[in-house]
This record gives C-alpha cells, sequence and structure tokens, in this order.
C-alpha cells in the first residue's frame, strides 16, 4: 500500500476529504492530510487526525517532527500527491511554482504522481485561466479526475463538483498498483 499525502483546499466539497481519508486508510494506506488555510473553514484537523491515525498539517512553519522540514520529508516519501478537492486557486498555484502554504511548497518538492480532483464553480471550472492551468499541469504529468456535474454549491447546475469519492480512491489505486502489460 502507498505513502498518500491528501491535499485538501478551501472549496466546500472538503467536507468529503473525510470519507476519502477513511476510505484510502481502510484499503491500507498510508494518508496524511494536508490542509490549506482556507479548508480550514470546512472540515477539522481533529477529524482527520482520527481517521488517518496521523499528524494532520496545516501550516508549512509548524514543525513537529525533528530538524527536517515536514514539507520536504512528506515530499520525498510520497508515493502519491492527491489534491481533493482542489481550487482554482491552487490549481494557479502549482502551475506557476508559488509555494506559499504546506501543501503547495509539497507540490513543488514532490517528484510523486499527482492526481488532482477539482471542485469548483462551473463559470471558474471554465474559465480560460483555469483551463490553461490545467493544460499546463497535465503536460507536466499530473492526472486530473474530471468535476462531475450536477448542483453546485453555489446554486448553479453544471459541472464543477467534486467527482464521486469512490471514483477518486480508484483512481488512486490505479496509480499507486499500475498493472502489468
Amino acid at each position: 500500500m502507498g505513502r498518500i499525502i491528501l491535499g485538501i483546499t478551501g472549496s466546500i466539497a472538503a467536507y468529503k476529504a473525510a470519507d476519502l481519508t477513511s476510505l484510502l486508510t481502510k484499503s491500507g494506506h498510508e494518508v496524511t492530510c494536508v490542509l490549506t488555510k482556507e479548508a480550514l473553514e470546512f472540515v477539522t484537523p481533529l477529524t482527520l487526525q482520527t481517521l488517518s491515525r496521523r499528524h494532520v498539517i496545516t501550516d508549512l512553519f509548524a514543525e513537529k517532527n525533528g530538524w527536517q522540514p515536514s514539507h520536504i520529508h512528506l515530499a520525498d516519501t510520497a508515493d502519491l500527491l492527491l489534491v481533493a478537492p482542489a481550487t482554482a486557486n491552487v490549481l494557479a498555484a502549482m502551475t506557476y511554482g508559488f509555494a506559499n502554504d504546506a501543501l503547495t511548497a509539497i507540490a513543488l518538492a514532490t517528484r510523486a504522481p499527482i492526481l488532482i480532483a477539482p471542485a469548483m464553480n462551473g463559470k471558474m471550472w471554465q474559465h480560460p485561466a483555469t483551463l490553461h492551468n490545467v493544460k499546463t499541469l497535465r503536460d507536466r504529468g499530473a492526472q486530473f479526475i474530471e468535476p462531475a456535474e450536477g448542483l453546485l454549491a453555489c446554486g448553479y447546475e453544471g459541472v464543477g463538483r467534486l467527482a464521486p469519492v469512490e471514483q477518486i480512491v480508484s483512481a488512486a489505486q490505479c496509480i499507486l498498483s499500475p498493472t502489468e502489460p
């Protein structure tokens, strides 16, 4: 089983990260949750810590383990960086190499595969800037789970919902356990 860094960003869909953490942990993966400051508005570290049975990272500078920066250690030891939900803001930061929080610093430093599950308003998802950022990240090797269609938290109907948790888990499993040709 793999060492997964689960990056959680400030989308209303962040509440689904609890189910995602639980399913990945029950599947035998070691899940370390990394929350942006905005994600803390939607989900608590205690919930994710309990479900993952691991310390939750919420601050780039809150070092807990020895001398080595935790974001570099996590980046070096990860088998997968999974960002779910991913906001337009974090996609832009990852595209342009910003490292102004723990999640984006890990994304910049890791050489592990990256799987991204966006969740945002449909107009934001379809904006040319977001489409450019997704294309750039794909060109660099990041894999995406397309957002689903349906009623969005903002009241609009359309594309932008976080993909079903089971679909995200399945995609992560495929990356961590590729089948031999």
